[in-house]
């Protein structure tokens, strides 16, 4: 039977497949606040379900610790071929409407067609990647009866806050999970229609700061004016961070910060640049400039440049705020690194600037609280020829090689657990997608192609010796 087949399987049974990403969208299985412990746990059920729906053998949901739950199945009857390791994740955000960003739909959890996109939480991030890994071991599985590789799969419950655990499990299950080709479907291609493997992902440096002036509140009638205001000063110590478009004015911040090169440079230029476009995915409001360095492309400011975010900032409730001059105010910093940044002297030259010669005097703390490891790969030899041959036939264009802003902390270290395994990060979002954010979506048509793509990639990973 031909590979014809498989992809008929695909498009005959699409609406059946969309029904299965309907129901995994439809339960709310949301990490982050730690109040949807009993939904994650059916989340991770009914991916169990899925699989073995699919053809996956030795289903189970698995546990580490204190670990939210993992769904793990496995398909290992093609002797002498490689075995393939597919990794997604069964979490979610929360809904999180803020200001005017609300979703357009009733419900967030129900998963709705509209305009080629599938709209709902976990659409794109990750439910629609476990959807579309399952496909393809489906279509092959109820079809020819076999896969050309061995697979075994692994969806994990608490990526969206941090995966704490996870490298944990890893070393746990080494032997059990140890695999030849590494493939994630958790990044972005560059634009819809355009396929994108990703070869480099920024770390990440978090820290909490805080101020303090004084012992508690007072009202600002008796102190304004003469009680440090924390707020203010924790201001003042941020804007040290504006960068106005340039380098940020972090003393040795970028003394490590590996150049890019003429191959890289060349690459990033023939990707498509539409800063309209750019500026619309983004929702920059008119008169408002990107804040890219004046020399930087879009690309290499998010790909291969450090940043500084500030990503919460506390004084008050503005609901319970009263005149009062505040003692205390904090916020948390996060900084993107890229290679050869080191997160413990990022974390160091943060601190001293958050901390030279603060205003008033006021106290200020500067504590470290995670990192993870930028990583970067060659992408080259036998399993990338596989992938852009598979990318290029499922979505009928030749891909891209781009880069990541975002961290996904495993790769690298998960690769040399297993031996120096390839890892290849296939994009299943687009620019429109909006993951952590209201209306985030999933491109239908591209997630079709991805389908395709996978089964052209076990088909050419079968090829491949190990």
């Amino acid at each position: 039977m031909s590979h014809d087949a498989v992809l008929g399987w695909l498009d005959a049974n699409h609406e059946n497949l969309v029904r299965d990403l309907a129901d995994l969208v439809a339960v709310q299985s949301i990490s982050t606040d730690g109040e949807h412990d009993a939904e994650i746990g059916r989340s991770a059920e009914l991916t169990c379900t899925q699989m073995r729906a699919a053809g996956l053998e030795n289903v189970e949901v698995l546990k580490t610790h204190d670990s939210l739950p993992y769904a793990y199945g496995e398909w290992l009857d093609a002797p002498g071929k490689p075995t393939v390791f597919l990794y997604a994740h069964h979490d979610v955000q929360p809904v999180n409407d803020v200001g005017d960003a609300k979703w357009a739909q009733a419900d967030p959890f129900k998963l709705t067609r509209k305009d080629g996109r599938l709209f709902g939480r976990g659409a794109a991030d990750d439910k629609g990647a476990i959807t579309c890994q399952l496909a393809a071991i489906a279509a092959y599985r109820k079809t020819v009866g076999k896969l050309p590789v061995n697979v075994k799969m692994l969806v994990e419950g608490e990526e969206e806050v941090g995966s704490k655990n996870l490298m944990g499990f890893f070393r746990e299950h080494k032997d059990r999970l140890k695999s030849d080709v590494i493939v994630v479907c958790d990044t972005e291609n560059i634009e819809v229609g355009l396929p994108s493997i990703t070869y480099s992902l920024r770390g990440i440096v978090q820290a909490n700061v805080e101020v303090q002036s004084a012992t508690m509140p007072v009202h600002s009638g008796m102190a304004g004016g003469a009680l440090a205001d924390a707020a203010i000063a924790l201001n003042v110590l941020l804007a040290r961070l504006y960068w106005n478009r340039g380098p940020l004015p972090i003393p040795g911040y970028y003394d490590r910060v590996r150049p890019l090169t003429d191959a890289e440079k060349k690459a990033m230029a023939e990707l498509p640049a539409d800063l309209d476009k750019v500026r619309k995915d983004l929702g920059i409001l008119p008169g408002v400039t990107l804040s890219t360095e004046q020399d930087k492309t879009v690309y290499e400011q998010t790909w291969r440049q450090p940043a500084v975010t500030i990503v919460a900032q506390e004084a008050s409730s503005m609901k319970q705020y009263s005149n009062q001059v505040l003692p205390r105010a904090r916020a948390i910093i996060s900084s993107r690194i890229v290679p050869d940044q080191r997160p413990e002297e990022v974390f160091e030259q943060l601190k001293a600037v958050l901390t030279k010669d603060p205003p008033w005097g006021v106290k200020v703390d500067v504590q470290m609280t995670g990192s993870v490891q930028w990583w970067m790969t060659s992408p080259t030899g036998p399993a990338f020829t596989a992938a852009l041959d598979a990318l290029h036939k499922g979505f009928a264009h030749k891909p891209a090689m781009i880069g990541c802003g975002g961290t996904i902390g495993f790769v690298g270290p998960l690769a040399d657990l297993f031996g120096g395994a390839p890892a290849l990060l296939l994009g299943i979002e687009d620019p429109q997608s909006n993951a952590h954010a209201p209306n985030e979506s999933l491109h239908e048509g591209d997630w079709k192609s991805l389908m395709r793509s996978i089964t052209h990639l076990f088909a050419n990973l079968g090829e491949m010796k190990k």
